[in-house]
Formats: structure tokens, C-alpha cells, sequence
């Protein structure tokens, strides 16, 4: 079983990112880093709750994505209680709660950062989840909805309420994704809790990862991932004193984006895992020569082969 206070340090963790932490790139992320934990997309507890077989098909994982967290939202205690259970029998190792997802979808139905306005639910929902299960959970949030001034509060409620882990992401509700990730108020909660705290926010390369990481048990990333799924490999090897070999150019991303799209159609079949690869294509060729004519053609691949020829033989 999963123990946050023993994990080797620094803690190095993939961020859920609705529509992107998939299997298929959980499994292309576990090929380039052996260490890092991966969590899975959220998941409604209600749809579990009530056995929707689409949110637990979004909970299938390999035996190779291990160690995996799944993370589940919504605002019933009941329903988090049952979705706990259930990604339990499964197999995960953690259960992770989010309080900071900032949608607008979301937060409008009381769900993820809109319950840090709700100290008191937030503190009934990890605590029956604690209870309910024997994997650690654990709790994703924002640093407030329009500031920071409860963050300290709130996050002493969360480890008082059972959570053995807290991530916390240095953005408001308010600002979304817009403006710089602030540290600062992350590093003041990690003084005051006994439990691990790992930041979130523009980590994109291993120098950021050093340089932020300050007291903090590890780091979390997420979208620099979806450009750069080596920059785990980077960070591990920098750790280990090896020598980065991360791609620097498209050629060398070929068999990397091919694989990945593999992965997609061994998950999901090549209509669906073509439609949804497109979106990654499109984000492995930013910054590259052409990249704009080639991300015209690259959101239009339905097949494999068609990907195989853009990338081929341009």
C-alpha cells in the first residue's frame, strides 16, 4: 500500500488534466519515467455512484501505470463514499479529491474549487472518504477563489479531516490559468502541516522543477506534459546525475508521437483513439518549423497510416 510519509523524495507526480490523462498517455508517461505517480482524469463520484460504465471505464488502467492515483469530484459525501470504494476494489493506490478544478462547468454545480468555499462540506467529504477506505486519500485544491487569505485555514482542515497528501495548485479559482503559478503561499502551508505537500503551476522543464521546489515534498505537472512528455525522464536523470536526453527536434519525436498514437488504438480502437490523438499530434509540433500548416493536417488524421504519412513524409 501507498505511503505518502515514505515515498522517496522529491515526489514527482502527473497532474489530472480532463481529456488528456487518459491510459493510453499514462502508459506512454510510465515508459519514460519508472518513479513518477500518475493520476488518473477527474471522475464524477455521482456518475460512479450510480454505476456509470463510461466514468469507470475512464478508471481502467495497466498494471504498468502503478503507482496510480484516481481522482473523483463532486459535493455528496454519500457519493464520494461509494466512488472511494470503488476506485479502491480496483486497485488504485490512492484516492484523491478535487476541491480545485476551476471551470466554470464545474464550479457552477458546487463542485471542485467552488468547495473551498465550503470548508465545512469539504471537511465532511474527506472525512468520510478517510473512513471509507484504507488507500490514502488525498486532496487537490486552488489557493482560494479570488486570493489566498483562507489557504492556511483551509489546508490545516484538510489534514485535521484525515487527507495523508495536498496538492495544492499556485492559482486562484479566479484566475484559471492566466498570469505565473505563485509558490509562495504554497511553501507557507508545507511549514505549517505535518503531512506531504506538493506544488502545481508551470513546471515545464527540469530546471523549473529544481528551482521551485523549495520545502515542498515534489512537484506536480500537467500541462507542460502534453508538449513534453520527456521532461519526466529529464527530471529523473538530473536526480540520478545522467545526462537529459530529451528530443529537441520533430524527427526525433516521431517514434514517440507514433507510439503514442499505438497506445491510443490499443485503448480505444482507431476511430476514437485517432480523433482523440489529434489534439496531442497537434501539441508535440508546437514550435516547430511549419508547425502551423502542419497542425492543419494533423487535426484531420483519422487513421494511423495518415499520421505515419504526415509525419513521414512532409
Amino acid at each position: 500500500m501507498l505511503n505518502w510519509e515514505k515515498f522517496p523524495r522529491p515526489i514527482l507526480a502527473l497532474a489530472p488534466m480532463a481529456g488528456y490523462t487518459d491510459s493510453a498517455f499514462r502508459q506512454l508517461i510510465r515508459s519514460f519515467s519508472k518513479n513518477v505517480i500518475l493520476w488518473s482524469e477527474f471522475v464524477s463520484a455521482d456518475a460512479l455512484k450510480f454505476d456509470s460504465q463510461r466514468s469507470k471505464q475512464m478508471l481502467s488502467f495497466a498494471k504498468k501505470e502503478q503507482p496510480f492515483v484516481a481522482q473523483i469530484f463532486g459535493k455528496r459525501p454519500e457519493s464520494f463514499i461509494e466512488a472511494a470504494k470503488f476506485v479502491e476494489s480496483i486497485g488504485a493506490v490512492g484516492v484523491d479529491l478535487n476541491f480545485g478544478c476551476p471551470a466554470k462547468k464545474v464550479v457552477n454545480s458546487d463542485h471542485g474549487s467552488a468547495l473551498l468555499k465550503n470548508p465545512k462540506l469539504a471537511s465532511e467529504i474527506i472525512s468520510a472518504v478517510a473512513r471509507s477506505v484504507k488507500i490514502p486519500t488525498s486532496v487537490k485544491m486552488r489557493l482560494g477563489i479570488s486570493d489566498d487569505s483562507g489557504l492556511e485555514s483551509f489546508a490545516k482542515m484538510v489534514e485535521a479531516s484525515g487527507a495523508q497528501l495536498l496538492t495544492i495548485h499556485g492559482r486562484t479559482a479566479k484566475q484559471m490559468y492566466r498570469g505565473e503559478a505563485d509558490f509562495a503561499p504554497i511553501y507557507r502551508v508545507k511549514k505549517i502541516l505535518k503531512i506531504p505537500v506538493l506544488g502545481n503551476g508551470d513546471i515545464d522543464s527540469a530546471d523549473k522543477f529544481f528551482a521551485q521546489l523549495g520545502n515542498l515534498d515534489g512537484l506536480m505537472i500537467g500541462r507542460a506534459a502534453v508538449t513534453n512528455p520527456w521532461i519526466f525522464r529529464e527530471i529523473e536523470n538530473r536526480l540520478a546525475g545522467k545526462t537529459s536526453r530529451t528530443p529537441k527536434t520533430l524527427a526525433a519525436k516521431i517514434p514517440t508521437i507514433l507510439r503514442h498514437a499505438r497506445l491510443m488504438i490499443q485503448e480505444k480502437g482507431e476511430k476514437r483513439g485517432m480523433l482523440e490523438m489529434r489534439k496531442f499530434s497537434a501539441n508535440y509540433v508546437r514550435g516547430e518549423p511549419g508547425a502551423k500548416i502542419l497542425r492543419a493536417k494533423l487535426v484531420r488524421v483519422e487513421k494511423l497510416s495518415e499520421l505515419e504519412k504526415i509525419l513521414t513524409k512532409r
